[in-house]
């Protein structure tokens, strides 16, 4: 087990996720992140570079490149092995406590 997963926040779920199936830059980041959570996850720069920042340092997201876009260097993100595990563990925790409640309103006929 990864010991960042018992405390990812929503917001690092998605930016875990958005990265699954290749590297991307800041922007593209935040959109994906946006749309796989169906608009629930809005990430504001700052708050998408520092937990950058803190994925970066906890092993579980690298620096895959840096490019110049319009004379602004753009820097895609990839995730590690570890983040992969990452995000897989949390999904799985996820949908064992999504079970144990969907379970008990089958229960009582909700």
């Amino acid at each position: 087990m990864v010991p960042f997963v018992s405390k990812m926040t929503e917001a690092t779920y998605f930016i875990l996720a958005a990265l699954l199936e290749a590297p991307l830059h800041g922007y593209g980041i935040i959109k994906r992140a946006g749309d796989q959570s169906g608009g629930r996850v809005k990430l504001a720069v700052g708050t998408l570079y520092g937990a950058l920042d803190r994925l970066v340092e906890a092993g579980l997201v690298v620096l895959d490149r840096e490019e110049v876009v319009d004379g602004r260097p753009r820097r895609y993100y990839r995730i590690t092995d570890d983040g992969g595990t990452a995000v897989r563990e949390e999904a799985v925790r996820l949908q064992q406590a999504a079970r144990v409640v969907t379970g008990q309103i089958a229960v009582m006929g909700a």
